[in-house]
């Protein structure tokens, strides 16, 4: 089983438990409609990686706050990547078929290092640089679903096991990229830098 390190210790999630558009303007350039409800969706553990690889030229990247759960409640913030193939998520909707074979392959769920969170909910904020280039920024407010609503309503149908991590959806700016692509992810508390991870894109 693959594990995270959450406070300079391992933890081995259960499943990672994600959450699809949950930022309007992503929503947007994706052509997708706005929700009536949550979406929700999981990755196994298989999925599961700290090393960001090139899967294929139409994968895309989308940055994510994460929050490692324990006892039930949120103990700790990380920077996640969800790794989606994009042709063949497009090929699943339109035949309203799940989206596993897209989102929940080996190496789909890039996490960096956890840290406990002792920063308001409220403050948080993301940004992603790649190559030294801002291409996506989200804070608490964009969020449609807040985290709190997003633990009781997984709660109402699936339990948490310690270690499990809620990605949290992505804002707008998720692309492609590529072999060599130099990835930066960054969370903060208004705007004190609460932590920073760094990827390359490796065959």
């Amino acid at each position: 089983m693959n594990s995270v390190s959450f406070n300079n210790q391992p933890l081995t999630p259960s499943k990672i438990v994600c959450i699809g558009r949950n930022y309007v303007e992503h929503i947007y350039e994706l052509n997708n409609e706005i929700p009536s409800s949550m979406v929700v969706f999981n990755k196994p553990n298989s999925a599961l990686t700290d090393t960001l690889r090139f899967i294929s030229p139409d994968t895309r990247f989308e940055g994510e706050i994460c929050f490692l759960m324990m006892s039930g409640k949120i103990a700790g913030i990380g920077f996640g990547l969800d790794l989606t193939k994009a042709e063949l998520q497009n090929h699943l909707k339109a035949k309203g078929l799940p989206w596993e074979r897209a989102k929940g392959f080996d190496g789909s769920c890039v996490l960096g290092k956890f840290i406990p969170l002792n920063a308001p909910l409220e403050s948080l904020r993301m940004t992603l640089y790649i190559n030294g280039i801002l291409v996506q920024e989200a804070t608490y407010d964009l969020m449609i679903y807040k985290p709190l609503e997003m633990i009781a309503e997984i709660k109402s149908f699936m339990s948490f096991e310690d270690g499990d991590i809620i990605m949290s959806g992505t804002p707008k700016g998720v692309s492609t990229y590529q072999i060599g692509d130099q990835f930066v992810g960054r969370i903060y508390s208004d705007n004190t830098l609460l932590l920073e991870n760094e990827w390359e894109a490796k065959i």
